[in-house]
């Protein structure tokens, strides 16, 4: 005998692909949005701020939630294939013996970032909102004295930031498309 009543593990397995086939449907049409899409995020993270600065609390999320945008943020300036690696991998391969050239130092290499912009504002959103979510219950709010979490992301912020720019500017990259040469039709839509 055929029932149309799914089990209850069956109806909660097709809600949750439903939920997500929905969920990549909304990441979908947002990801030619870029503009809109950092808006969005920078309005959020506001909005936590607000709701931090009143409710005198929830420092603690607020570090975990500054510390993992840092690191985000990182994997966004790094290249995916590390330059100082590479070095050290022609260094080895001169030390095991001759070897063919592989690449010409005069050759066009973009920068592939280790983190896709898609990505990183993905993934900061969503830390946003799950931060902001922990606003909402008492047992995130563990006392602290705030001031020493925030003399302390702004030294570890400093200190990487120093570290990253000096990686940038030894292996010679940009990130950003600041100052590039940009070939082409400008009018290309």
């Amino acid at each position: 005998m055929n029932s149309d009543v799914p089990e209850d593990g069956n109806a909660f397995w097709a809600q949750k692909s439903l939920l997500e086939q929905k969920y990549q449907i909304v990441l979908d049409k947002v990801t030619p949005h870029t503009k809109e899409r950092w808006v969005f995020t920078g309005v959020a993270l506001i909005l936590y701020f607000v709701r931090v600065f009143f409710a005198q609390g929830w420092y603690i999320v607020t570090y975990a939630l500054g510390i993992y945008l840092l690191n985000l943020f990182l994997a966004f300036l790094q290249p995916k294939f590390d330059p100082s690696l590479e070095m050290d991998m022609e260094a080895d391969a001169v030390e095991e013996g001759p070897s063919l050239p592989t690449r010409s130092d005069d050759e066009f290499r973009p920068f592939v970032r280790r983190l896709p912009e898609f990505k990183f504002w993905h993934s900061a959103t969503r830390s946003i909102v799950i931060a902001f979510m922990c606003t909402l219950f008492r047992v995130f709010d563990i006392p602290v004295f705030w001031p020493i979490l925030l003399v302390y992301f702004c030294v570890l912020f400093t200190l990487t930031m120093k570290r990253q720019i000096r990686h940038m500017i030894k292996y010679r990259y940009i990130p950003f498309n600041i100052g590039k040469k940009s070939y082409g039709n400008k009018n290309f839509n």
